[in-house]
């Protein structure tokens, strides 16, 4: 937007932009009417009630096909294939591999395709492979299909949250990314509740085994949520196709752009296409300073997958009472994740937010390894649970904000973050050793130490964002432009 701040628009080419802002002898801002605020108001509840929906339903699924295994471990499934040693760790971090190769080309080729036909049509792809699971008779056929699962779920998260990043301003995102995150958390709690269904319903039903109709019904369920979803999932603000037909006015599409450019960080506006974005990506060091951020995060949370076990280490009760209790401790975290991320969007804070539901999981895994105490373990449950998820929507949204200055860029570096977070998923399943189960000590303590490696590296990027912010602010005076600020 000419004469206005010193940005690049989001899907604009305005390669001048920021010679002519310079030409500006006084400080310009951008008015904002009343008709313009009430317009925005409109958009964003258009948003809330097509384009999150749409999301959240779809990572619901996403997540719970790919963890029920989890669910599965408690029943006949290692015994039904024959499965021995660290076979089942190596079944769980198999989808992470297939999963990191195929995130950065989806994001790059998700800047070139429709996401409304994209999207719902990996979302059917991965039901149907979860599926198939049911199908597996051995060890090793279980490992392609997990392997497949990852290549077809990978393009969903960078992608929907690149979507989200080029609809909602960043004062907004915080709260939608930790919406959709809350159906990851959802999708957790429910999978022990159907799980616990299945099992005591249809175990040996038809001579299918319980953990077989578990894969079964909710592959069924999440391929018929794909279907919906291509007709109700918009595309990118300045396309005219998908719901954005009928669901914005062309006053509506214009704003939706403009708004976006208008909150990008100030950055010169050069944006050469996918291959420079990536360029930029890769030299910015806050990309990998990120990727080592939530890597640790997701290193720190690799109980997910085991802890029904956990649980049932405890000796809480039977597998049904045992899949049931694993519920509760997520249930929680989904307020905490909420009300973390409306109270991060409301202080425009980032930092803290993250550092400290942080410390309550340091504290809750070192209550775990210091007690056998069922109660004490179980209440710890809660604290490491809420506090990792609790942060993990607050760093997505921070990267996002803050490698944003060109679509390209923001599109390679959000993947490559993404991406380097699953190293963590591929490497800690073997935190679990069998030997370990029930109390898994060395996991707990390792889950310990990547917490706190991710504070360490929260306080680093607020401390380096805040420098930086001094900088933008030294170049206004010196230019008369507005500059637009991270948030730390």
């Amino acid at each position: 937007m000419p004469g206005t701040i010193k940005v690049g628009g989001d899907y604009i080419d305005e390669k001048n932009t920021a010679m002519a802002e310079l030409e500006q002898p006084e400080k310009t801002e951008v008015v904002v009417d009343e008709n313009t605020r009430t317009m925005e108001k409109r958009i964003v509840r258009k948003l809330d009630m097509t384009l999150m929906p749409v999301v959240w339903v779809l990572y619901f699924f996403n997540y719970m096909d790919r963890n029920n295994i989890a669910q599965a471990k408690l029943d006949s499934f290692e015994k039904d294939l024959g499965l021995v040693g660290n076979q089942f760790n190596v079944a769980v971090s198999i989808l992470n591999v297939g999963y990191v190769l195929m995130q950065l080309p989806s994001n790059m080729l998700l800047t070139r395709v429709r996401p409304s036909l994209y999207i719902p049509a990996c979302a059917m792809l991965w039901s149907c492979v979860s599926a198939s699971t049911a199908a597996a008779g051995n060890y090793g056929q279980l490992i392609a299909i997990r392997f497949i699962l990852g290549i077809v779920e990978a393009p969903f998260f960078p992608g929907a949250y690149y979507i989200l990043s080029a609809w909602y301003t960043r004062k907004e995102l915080a709260l939608r990314i930790a919406a959709l995150y809350s159906a990851l958390i959802l999708a957790t709690a429910f999978s022990g509740l159907i799980a616990a269904g299945v099992f005591a319903g249809l175990d040996n039903v038809r001579n299918i085994a319980g953990w077989q109709w578990l894969y079964i019904i909710e592959g069924s369920a999440s391929f018929f949520a794909a279907g919906i979803s291509i007709f109700i999932l918009p595309d990118f603000p300045e396309s005219n196709s998908g719901s954005g037909k009928w669901l914005f006015s062309e006053e509506e599409k214009k704003l939706s752009v403009d708004r976006i450019a208008r909150d990008r960080v100030s950055a010169t506006s050069e944006d050469e296409g996918i291959k420079h974005g990536l360029k930029l990506a890769v030299m910015d060091y806050r990309t990998w300073v990120f990727s080592l951020m939530l890597c640790s995060n997701h290193s720190a949370y690799s109980f997910n997958n085991f802890f029904p076990s956990m649980l049932k280490g405890f000796n809480l009760g039977s597998k049904t009472i045992t899949l049931v209790l694993t519920a509760p401790p997520y249930l929680v975290a989904t307020f905490i994740a909420l009300g973390v991320a409306l109270s991060s969007d409301r202080r425009k804070e980032r930092g803290l937010h993250i550092a400290i539901p942080i410390v309550f999981a340091v504290i809750g895994f070192t209550i775990t390894v210091s007690t056998l105490d069922k109660a004490g373990r179980y209440f710890a449950s809660f604290l490491y649970v809420g506090g990792l998820f609790g942060s993990n929507s607050i760093i997505y949204a921070w990267a996002s904000s803050s490698l944003n200055q060109t679509p390209a860029k923001r599109a390679c570096a959000t993947a490559i973050v993404n991406i380097m977070s699953q190293i963590g998923n591929i490497y800690a399943p073997y935190f679990f050793r069998p030997q370990d189960a029930p109390r898994y000590v060395l996991a707990v303590i390792l889950m310990t130490v990547f917490s706190g490696l991710s504070i360490v590296t929260v306080m680093f990027v607020k401390s380096d964002l805040r420098r930086e912010n001094k900088k933008l602010l030294a170049q206004e005076e010196e230019s008369g432009v507005k500059a637009n600020l991270y948030t730390t």
